[in-house]
């Protein structure tokens, strides 16, 4: 295994995975939101806007980016592939109908992080052959934060992923304080959470007990 895969697997074992949503942050800001993740100890964070102008992506991306970088902390860009090579971001993370991954690779480099939504046995039988990094398993639960998101996909596509896929993954897609014990339980050890974190008032508040209901989880 390759430094570069190393670190991803031990990034993916980082407890909790932030990702940026605007539109459900009480009011303040990605950059103020990132911030309050960063402060909590998220140790990767991913940007996923698509709501704003691309200049506007651009400088919260550029501005993201010094934030991670001086606190040592993992920046994934979702989708926009242009934007993650502009800023230096440490991945990108495609969904089944952006662009291929393996045209992506040609332009990151074998120093980018990619990562792939996937949502079914298949898609995540196909992406260990398409040679990405890490995979996203869901949406487990039922979410409205993305707009096109497929139904959900239970604890059982979890489960098949743990018992089949070698590849590292993030758990994501309407996770909640209250059901992240069972994700958990079932072996994610990457938990990707949205409006849970950026729509509570208080951030490391929230982040503690995320992380308190995981090592309570009893096996």
């Amino acid at each position: 295994m390759t430094v570069h895969k190393r670190r991803l697997v031990g990034l993916l074992e980082a407890n909790i995975y932030g990702i940026t949503a605007e539109e459900y942050s009480l009011g303040r800001s990605n950059i103020e939101v990132v911030a309050r993740m960063i402060e909590a100890g998220i140790r990767v964070i991913q940007y996923r806007e698509k709501e704003k102008s691309d200049r506007q992506q651009y400088e919260e991306c550029r501005k993201i980016r010094e934030m991670t970088s001086e606190a040592g902390v993992t920046f994934i860009v979702n989708d926009r592939l242009d934007l993650a090579l502009l800023v230096g971001a440490d991945g990108i993370h495609l969904g089944q109908g952006d662009l291929p991954p393996g045209a992506v690779r040609k332009l990151a480099g074998e120093n980018m992080f990619i990562g792939l939504s996937t949502h079914s046995p298949a898609q995540a039988e196909a992406a260990v052959k398409l040679g990405v990094d890490y995979i996203g398993v869901g949406p487990i639960f039922a979410t409205n934060t993305k707009k096109d998101v497929c139904e959900p996909v239970g604890l059982e596509y979890l489960d098949y992923v743990v018992k089949n896929i070698s590849l590292p993954f993030v758990a994501i897609g309407g996770i909640k304080e209250h059901t992240i014990t069972e994700v958990y339980r079932r072996g994610a050890r990457c938990i990707a959470l949205v409006t849970e974190i950026v729509g509570s008032p208080d951030i490391g508040a929230k982040v503690q007990a995320l992380r308190k209901a995981m090592r309570d989880t009893s096996f």
